[in-house]
């Protein structure tokens, strides 16, 4: 389908609403009243256009027009739709330009902020942290974003949401082995989730998470740390993972690279390890000496 003619309409439709807002504020527009009303007139036109740039997939020019719409919002104390132009410029500019797709979704979290609406702020939060993951692959910056939204989600009291933001902190933290951040981490989520019915079998998993992270610090760390988890979590002794932990320590006292490796394999032909798991093991058997580095 043809949109060519929707980006024609839609670049009349900007002239138009500059038309408006300047009118608006000129000296004889003030004397003659309607400055108000003409300002909400234009900010409707640059919506309108917007949406026809999003329908020729002139993606910038939408999240442009979006952008005015916000800023004249703000001008008439809209304060909620100014932060939801911003939010439309963000999605429109994400298929462009990413950095600017992230100032248009910080303005609306500060405006979100100021008004106490914290999950939603907390929301952006996480999409400008995918966009640092996947479009422009700043890792700090997304974990910064992470942690954000964890701590809105806290104050919420949403546990459930502010611990997925915490664990894809603790996995980023590990990569960048940011060993004590991440342990810290999966330590506070297991014993957020061990006591709750629907959620303890994860415990397991952020339990057996902090232990890799402690092996790769000191084997000695990973010893108590594996006997303070099966205090805490009973079920952790019987677990799969706690076995794999147990038996990947006794290869590493004994130097056995072949020991380790085998009990590796014999795990990963039932639960298969993912490559952050893989990683892991893989920086902790190179700690054996003569060791080759790779897990076949």
């Amino acid at each position: 389908m043809d949109n060519s003619g929707k980006e024609k309409e839609a670049i009349q439709l900007m002239a138009d609403a500059d038309k408006k807002t300047k009118s608006s504020g000129s000296f004889l527009g003030g004397m003659f009243g309607g400055g108000p009303q003409k300002v909400e007139e234009a900010c409707e036109m640059y919506c309108r256009a917007a949406n026809m740039f999003k329908m020729a997939k002139n993606w910038s020019a939408a999240g442009s027009a979006f952008c005015k719409a916000a800023r004249l919002h703000m001008q008439l104390q809209n304060k909620h739709d100014c932060a939801t132009s911003f939010i439309d410029a963000g999605n429109a500019f994400k298929k462009s330009d990413p950095n600017e797709a992230i100032k248009c979704l910080n303005a609306a979290i500060d405006i979100y902020t100021d008004m106490g609406r914290f999950t939603i702020a907390a929301k952006h939060h996480i999409s400008i942290a995918e966009i640092y993951e996947s479009e422009l692959v700043d890792i700090e910056k997304a974990v910064a974003h992470y942690e954000q939204a964890a701590d809105y989600y806290k104050g919420e009291e949403s546990n459930s949401s502010a611990n997925k933001c915490l664990l894809k902190v603790g996995a980023y933290c590990a990569q960048l082995e940011q060993y004590h951040r991440a342990i810290e981490i999966y330590e506070q989520v297991g014993a957020n989730t061990m006591d709750n019915p629907l959620l303890k079998y994860s415990a397991k998993e952020y339990f057996f998470k902090a232990s890799l992270c402690h092996f790769i610090v000191d084997e000695l760390n990973a010893k108590l740390a594996i006997e303070k988890y099966e205090e805490m979590f009973p079920a952790f002794s019987d677990s799969r993972e706690c076995k794999l932990l147990k038996k990947l320590l006794e290869a590493h006292e004994e130097q056995n690279s072949e020991a380790f490796t085998e009990a590796i394999k014999d795990f990963d032909s039932i639960s298969r390890l993912d490559q952050w798991h893989t990683a892991l093991l893989l920086r902790i058997k190179k700690t054996i000496q003569g060791d080759e580095g790779d897990l076949k």
